[in-house]
């Protein structure tokens, strides 16, 4: 019989984490090694994520220990902004494929951490070493790694809608918008005075205006300009990207996605406008377009759930690759409904 791998998930205790141990649940290759919360090391799983009590009835919270390291296959990390520039050296000394949620790794050069991010990056000279965690654009540079920074849900969302028709050429590269709106949960699981429920039901706002540091993955993977707002809505999950540029001719913007996704096993293109339900509990992304003649400008939309394939589900097929695994291992492409 073939050893399982093993996977050590550090922030297991979030909802991102929470996520990583429900599909791995049902991973034909993969268990959960060592489930690594701090905040809660020494609960039990069903403490913290009743969900998954008789999937792991017998697994708790574990304390940060790299030395329980040795004994995994994989380290999947979903922890806070700075977490994994602190322990890097822990998370890569043990040379097994490492997928970071974070976004300590995913730019390419300091000085662009610093301008997004406000603050120098700790370990520069590791950026570039990190492959982009995005399997539609880098599958290949995925394979061959063994360290990759996953891109969040926002960048996917918007990268997925506009990166084929800069491709293409059938928009502008100067100019480009992206309103996007995210789920509650995207904001994790710590409550703070802007997300807890009397200030998010029946509401909805902006946030992040000009300057949101998101903004930098988005022009990273399109190469193209962007101006991205994003906005809280009242759900759980999901994300909902639209997006406007300026068209460069007539093409036909649908007909463009549907080429270049064409045997992608998590990207549907269709005519309908997307829904943030569609991809609810899947890895799934749902993507439209129009050309609009009358103001010359190309729409651009995509819907994803903001912890599947905006979080776990790209974590885990990024492992696929990694590991030379099939890529849908573990990962569904049918959303819940209703």
């Amino acid at each position: 019989m073939t050893r399982m791998i093993r996977a050590a998930i550090l922030g297991a205790s979030g909802y991102v984490g929470g996520e990583l141990m429900r599909l791995i649940a049902h991973h034909p290759a993969m268990e959960v090694g060592v489930a690594f919360g701090a905040s809660n090391a020494g609960q039990p799983v069903a403490a913290v994520h009743p969900h998954l009590a008789l999937a792991y009835p017998d697994i708790d919270f574990a304390a940060w220990d790299p030395a329980q390291l040795k004994d995994c296959d994989l380290i999947l990390a979903a922890l806070p902004h700075g977490e994994t520039q602190r322990l890097v050296d822990e998370l890569i000394a043990p040379g097994i494929p490492f997928v970071d949620l974070g976004a300590d790794f995913r730019l390419d050069s300091a000085e662009e951490f610093e301008r997004w991010y406000g603050e120098p990056h700790a370990r520069p000279e590791l950026l570039g070493k990190f492959s982009y965690g995005l399997p539609e654009f880098y599958r290949e540079q995925i394979k061959g790694s063994k360290l990759v920074a996953a891109p969040g849900c926002y960048p996917t969302a918007a990268s997925l809608a506009l990166r084929p028709l800069v491709d293409a050429g059938a928009i502008e590269k100067h100019g480009i918008i992206v309103d996007a709106a995210s789920g509650v949960s995207g904001a994790g699981r710590a409550a703070n005075s802007g997300t807890h429920f009397c200030a998010v039901d029946g509401s909805y706002r902006a946030y992040g205006l000009v300057k949101h540091r998101h903004t930098a993955e988005m022009e990273l993977t399109t190469g193209a300009q962007v101006l991205f707002t994003p906005h809280l809505m009242a759900a759980s999950r999901g994300i909902l990207a639209t997006c406007y540029a300026r068209a460069t001719g007539s093409s036909d913007p649908l007909a463009l996605l549907s080429d270049a996704y064409a045997g992608e096993p998590f990207v549907h293109v269709g005519e309908t406008p997307p829904e943030t339900k569609w991809a609810t509990g899947s890895n799934a992304a749902f993507l439209s377009a129009r050309y609009d003649e009358r103001t010359g400008t190309v729409v651009a939309l995509a819907a994803i759930d903001n912890l599947g394939k905006g979080a776990a589900g790209q974590m885990i097929q990024c492992a696929n690759l990694m590991l030379g695994l099939d890529e849908g291992a573990g990962l569904s492409t049918m959303g819940v409904y209703p």
